[in-house]
C-alpha cells in the first residue's frame, strides 16, 4: 500500500525468466553422473579414448556405447534406459516333441505325480531323457497355459510360489560352528502329543541339557506359545545353572510370546532347519523315555496341575536317581558335580 512499510506481499508464479523450464529439469543418477566424468575426462585429455579406459577401468565396448549416446545438449542421454538385456537371440528348447507330448500326457493323466515319477513311466517306455528335462518340460507347458490341471493341483502351485519364510525377530538359523562345552550352552527343547486317557489331548514340553543331560518337563493343554514359554521358568526353577542358548524346531508354539521371553533374558534361540529330528536328539531320546518310564507304566491324572506335579517328580528321579548309559550310569546332576569346578559353570 502506498505510504505504508511492513505490509506482507503476497506473489505469484515464478519471477525468474526461464524459471518454469529451469524447475522442470531432471537431475542425473549417481550412474548417469559417473559417465559424464568419463566423457570430460575424455575430453580434457585429447579424447583418448584408450586412455581415459585405462584410467577409469572400463572396456572399451562399454566406454564408446555410452560415448555414441552422448549428447552434450542433452545430459539424459547418459542415463540408463532399462532397456531389457535379454539377448536378441535366446537358447530354444531342443527337447524331442515326441518327449513333451508324452510328458503332458501323463501329467494329465496323472497329476498329482511330479517330474520323478513321471520320469520313471518315461524309463519304463524306453524313452531316454532326465528328470530335470521332464522338469523344465512341465514348466514350459504350464507358463503356455498347455498343461491342463485340476484348480487344487494349480492352487497348491501358486501357494507354493507365494510362500517366503518370515524372518524371525529374535530367533535364528543354528550357527554349526558353535560348539556346546559347559552345563546351559544348549538346551533342546520339543514339544509331544500325550493321551492321559482315550479322547483327552495333552501337550508335553520337554528341555534337555545337552552336556549333562538334566531333563525339565511341562506339560499343557493348548499348544500355544503362552503355554511354551511356561517351560522356560521350569528350566529356571530345575536347572542349577545359567541357559545361554536353546535350540528348537520351527513350530509355531516356539514363536511369538515365547521367542519374546526368550529375548528379554537374554537367551540365544537357534531354529533348526524343516524336517530334521535327528539334529535334536538328545531331546527326542528324552521324549521316547517320557512315553517308556511314564505313559507306559504310570497313571497319569486328568487334571494338567496333577498332571505337572507327576512331571516334576519324574524329572526328580530322571535327574538325581536313575543312572544314564550315556553318562558312564552316573545321574545327571553327578556328572554336573563333577565337572562343576573344571568348568566354572555356576550360575551367575
Amino acid at each position: 500500500m502506498k505510504n505504508r512499510y511492513g505490509v506482507p506481499m503476497n506473489t505469484y508464479g515464478h519471477i525468474l525468466p526461464g524459471a518454469v523450464r529451469i524447475s522442470t529439469i531432471k537431475r542425473l543418477s549417481k550412474e548417469a553422473k559417473k559417465r559424464l566424468k568419463w566423457m570430460d575426462w575424455y575430453e580434457s585429455h585429447g579424447s583418448n579414448a584408450r586412455l581415459t579406459c585405462r584410467h577409469f577401468g572400463l572396456s572399451p565396448d562399454v566406454f564408446y556405447r555410452w560415448k555414441n549416446r552422448y549428447n552434450p545438449y542433452n545430459l539424459l542421454s547418459l542415463e540408463d534406459d532399462m532397456i531389457s538385456r535379454t539377448p536378441h537371440k535366446i537358447r530354444q528348447p531342443e527337447t524331442d516333441p515326441a518327449i513333451v507330448q508324452r510328458v503332458k500326457e501323463l501329467r494329465e493323466m496323472y497329476p498329482r505325480w511330479g517330474k520323478k515319477k513321471i520320469w520313471k513311466l518315461l524309463d519304463r517306455e524306453d524313452i531316454e531323457t532326465t528328470i530335470s528335462t521332464v522338469g523344465r518340460t512341465l514348466t514350459r507347458l504350464r507358463h503356455k497355459g498347455l498343461l491342463k490341471e485340476p484348480a487344487i493341483v494349480v492352487a497348491r502351485i501358486e501357494q507354493g510360489k507365494r510362500r517366503k519364510r518370515k524372518l524371525r525377530f529374535h530367533a535364528i538359523p543354528r550357527d554349526w560352528n558353535y560348539q556346546p562345552d559347559y552345563a546351559g550352552d544348549l538346551i533342546q527343547i520339543d514339544t509331544v502329543y500325550v493321551y492321559p486317557r482315550p479322547g483327552l489331548t495333552r501337550y508335553q514340553f520337554t528341555a534337555c541339557d545337552y552336556i549333562t543331560k538334566q531333563i525339565a518337563r511341562c506339560t499343557a493343554s493348548h499348544i500355544t506359545s503362552r503355554s511354551a514359554k511356561k517351560i522356560l521358568d521350569i528350566i529356571e526353577e530345575r536347572f542349577a545353572f545359567k541357559v545361554k542358548v536353546i535350540q528348537i524346531d520351527g513350530g509355531s508354539e516356539f514363536k511369538a510370546e515365547f521367542e519374546t521371553e526368550c529375548q528379554k533374558r537374554n537367551i540365544i534361540l537357534y531354529v533348526l532347519p524343516p524336517h530334521s529330528p535327528k539334529l535334536n536328539g538328545v531331546v527326542e531320546r528324552a521324549q521316547k523315555t517320557s512315553k517308556e518310564e511314564i505313559y507306559d507304566i504310570l497313571d497319569v491324572p486328568e487334571n494338567v496341575e496333577a498332571h505337572n506335579e507327576l512331571l516334576k517328580r519324574q524329572d526328580y528321579v530322571y535327574n538325581f536317581i536313575r543312572p544314564h548309559d550315556s553318562l558312564d550310569l552316573m545321574t545327571p546332576n553327578q556328572y554336573y558335580l563333577s565337572i562343576i569346578n573344571k568348568r566354572k559353570c555356576v550360575r551367575v
